[in-house]
């Protein structure tokens, strides 16, 4: 997998676009409006990954996507429950798209590895795309083989933050496009 995108190249999204705090995110997030025209994308990821996360909201935000985060819901019950799970199935069937975030927090974690069979089985490929995370631009990621099964969210240079691409099968849409569909 070629351009796969790097924890610090993540980071330089608080250089080029108007940066949003976890913090100013749940806010922004929690006001729009659930009749928003905007892509719905749930957005599976390890909670230990902040700072990732803040990155991927800010660069789905500029993209103009509506994104659900399971921290910002407020039907979410306080202590894991069966509900949770419950309330995390109906998320992913009203949101349109799926990406998941695959750091090794991610790979590693139960949650996002039940959202990710649970997304496949109901929005089928076409809609689910995989944003590995390396630890750093010279490291290779080293994730699991079910995940080479789906699309992948790449950048378009190796070094330094480009345009997003989704590729799987030989076809390449930017993430743009691809979140049109």
């Amino acid at each position: 997998m070629e351009n796969i995108i790097s924890k610090e190249q993540l980071s330089e999204t608080r250089k080029r676009t108007r940066f949003f705090s976890l913090n100013e995110s749940k806010r922004i997030l929690s006001s729009r409006s659930a009749y928003s025209s905007e892509v719905k994308v749930f957005l599976s990821h390890h909670h230990g990954d902040d700072i990732i996360l803040e990155n991927v909201i800010n660069e789905l935000k500029s993209l103009g996507v509506d994104v659900y985060v399971d921290w910002n819901d407020e039907g979410m019950p306080s202590t894991t429950s069966s509900y949770t799970a419950i309330r995390i199935k109906e998320k992913i069937r009203s949101c349109k798209k799926f990406i998941l975030i695959a750091t090794e927090g991610a790979i590693q974690s139960k949650w996002c590895n039940w959202e990710l069979g649970y997304g496949d089985a109901f929005r089928y490929r076409d809609n689910i795309a995989v944003m590995p995370i390396k630890e750093a631009r010279d490291k290779t990621f080293s994730g699991t083989e079910y995940l080479s099964i789906y699309p992948i969210i790449t950048n378009q240079y190796q070094y330094t933050l480009g345009t997003y691409y989704v590729e799987y099968g030989g076809i390449k849409v930017t993430l743009k496009d691809w979140l049109k569909r």
